[in-house]
């Protein structure tokens, strides 16, 4: 396998612990509409945008006739009950600045949009890095369609086959294989390593530390991996 020159990061659930948060959100939005989930049905879920979320438990039907106003409802619940809380995982600033002096580029592909992207990037110190970011709301489709990582590869006119996607959950391996990239999964955001490696990960890690820790054996480094 080729070394990577680009890297692509996730953000929820990759750099940030904000899964849990984000799937409260969701639950909140449906209830206020009428719509009792469990939670780890709706969990299950996090990692797609909104676009791939409402089809999952509305019909066509109600997608129309709700579906735009329930998606801001959840936006509007998140900032005011859930944003605040949202943490950063340690070391992704030691984990940028070594891709970094590896000469990598790197790019953030979320399924966030722009303004929680630019709230992330401060929790976890990346806030003053000029970094390619594709967001949610740049693009037509959200994970698991490859147009986030797509777009995050046309900002810096990359080659797929020289790059790595660095994500956690299933979705984000399958858009990343839709985009012909590769992908590393990571633990922490609650998907464990046979539903990643099944996805599609050729490596998995626990967290952002643990990916710093053995990077002298990761992807980023061994072309035989």
């Amino acid at each position: 396998m080729t070394i990577p020159s680009v890297v692509i990061f996730d953000v929820d659930g990759t750099l940030v612990d904000s899964v849990d948060l984000h799937a409260s959100a969701w639950k909140d939005a449906f209830e206020e509409f009428g719509y009792k989930l469990p939670f780890a049905t709706v969990r299950s879920q996090i990692g797609k945008g909104g676009d791939q979320i409402l089809p999952v438990f509305l019909t066509e039907d109600e997608i129309d006739r709700i579906g735009q106003r329930l998606e801001s409802r959840r936006s509007e619940i998140f900032k005011q009950r859930y944003l605040s809380s949202v943490k950063g995982f340690k070391n992704v600033r030691p984990l940028f600045d070594r891709l970094l002096a590896d000469g990598k580029t790197i790019a953030l592909g979320s399924s966030a949009k722009a303004d929680e992207l630019k709230h992330y990037k401060r929790l976890v110190e990346i806030g003053d890095l000029q970094l390619a970011a594709a967001a949610a709301d740049n693009v037509y489709h959200s994970k698991p369609y490859p147009d986030i990582f797509q777009s995050a590869l046309e900002q810096i006119g990359a080659n797929p086959k020289k790059s790595i996607v660095v994500g956690d959950t299933p979705y984000d391996a399958e858009a990343a294989a839709r985009a012909g990239i590769r992908a590393i999964g990571m633990l922490c955001g609650g998907w464990s390593e046979t539903e990643l490696r099944q996805a599609g990960c050729i490596s998995v890690y626990a967290d952002p530390s643990d990916l710093l820790a053995r990077y002298h054996r990761s992807p980023f480094v061994n072309e035989m991996h």
